[in-house]
């Protein structure tokens, strides 16, 4: 069976662009970023819950090697049709080594490094109204989607929104201009009480070093908000991630 036709027995499409939620004139580098995020869900390590998700890996992993080859990507646009024959395809390989190969492990400085670039960037200001379409307005959903986002950052975030609602970039949804002072505060409400359950596991895990506070980050955020938490972190390991590098070779 070829890559399309298990796209579509897996993932239900044949389109390789919409498997990765892009579309054909999408930049590499959002080419690969949506392939880790994709990838992600279904990496074996994280999705030992689904049989198939060893399968799906393989098959996102040879995806991306269509699309992260230019030559390949040029016939598919053109065609539709993936070349089956070629080495990109033909070779062996082990496709968690290919995958870690293109997405090292990052580190808690990479994480503070970040946040300080992206806090008041253009690029959160684009991100945020786009999850404020998504969420039609809902805080709750927009607060713990976004990226680099405490309690602290919501009158800031509310700033940005307004003044887009004012320029009419994004339609004024009765979810976020009408919301009750009630729902405000709840949400202040859980985001101390994930604080506090933070310094606390801190203290009896007895945590101090950067590694040991980057576990401690991602265990807590698990128990409270895992796929966001994840999904900030892919977008960290894409961005940090190493241009290219050869991969070993081995068994599928």
């Amino acid at each position: 069976m070829g890559l399309l036709e298990k796209c579509e027995e897996l993932f239900q499409t044949t389109s390789l662009y919409d498997l990765l939620g892009i579309d054909r004139t999408a930049t590499d580098a959002e080419v690969r970023r949506s392939y880790y995020k994709v990838s992600l869900q279904v990496h074996p390590d994280r999705a030992p819950d689904d049989p198939l998700a060893t399968e799906k890996f393989q098959v996102l992993g040879k995806l991306y090697a269509v699309l992260s080859d230019a030559e390949q990507r040029a016939v598919y646009d053109e065609t539709g049709v993936v070349d089956e024959e070629s080495d990109t395809l033909k070779k062996e390989r082990c496709w968690e080594d290919y995958w870690r190969v293109l997405f090292p492990t990052i580190t808690l400085k990479d994480i503070l490094d970040f946040e300080k670039k992206y806090q008041g960037s253009a690029e959160e200001r684009e991100d945020l109204l786009k999850l404020y379409v998504k969420h039609e307005g809902d805080m709750d959903l927009i607060t713990s989607s976004a990226m680099c986002c405490t309690v602290e950052d919501e009158p800031r975030l509310c700033a940005i929104l307004r003044e887009a609602i004012e320029a009419e970039e994004v339609p004024a949804f009765p979810a976020f201009t009408k919301e009750s002072a009630k729902k405000t505060k709840a949400r202040r409400k859980r985001a101390d009480k994930e604080r506090v359950e933070a310094e606390e596991m801190q203290k009896e895990l007895g945590l101090g070093d950067e590694e040991d506070s980057l576990a401690m980050m991602i265990k807590q955020r698990k128990q409270s908000r895992e796929q966001n938490f994840n999904s900030f972190v892919s977008d960290l390991e894409a961005k940090y991630s190493k241009k290219g590098g050869k991969t070993r070779r081995g068994k599928k």
